[in-house]
């Protein structure tokens, strides 16, 4: 699987987690050279609370379009730190 957005790569494995239709990428298969760490923070009931990464390609800017969950909660231990997206990024 790839995450792509403004034709770059952002993200690309064979072992991602899909929960809820969201692929969940490693965080080892992160190209961190497109995220910056945002403030924003929400909370899902059985997942805990996300942190987010605005998605920076050359002069655009994706705000909050990556998250990730650095302390799951028991239900969701497998995808501590994993990173999924939205708003736009494509993963195929």
């Amino acid at each position: 699987m790839k995450a792509i957005w403004h034709n770059k790569i952002l993200a690309e494995s064979d072992k991602t987690i899909v929960i809820e239709g969201n692929h969940y990428f490693p965080a080892e298969s992160v190209h961190r050279e497109f995220f910056r760490h945002s403030n924003t923070h929400t909370t899902c009931p059985w997942k805990g609370e996300a942190g987010y990464y605005d998605i920076v390609v050359d002069e655009a800017v994706n705000h909050d379009a990556a998250w990730y969950y650095p302390e799951p909660k028991a239900a969701a231990e497998q995808i501590k730190d994993y990173v999924a997206f939205w708003r736009g990024v494509r993963v195929e």
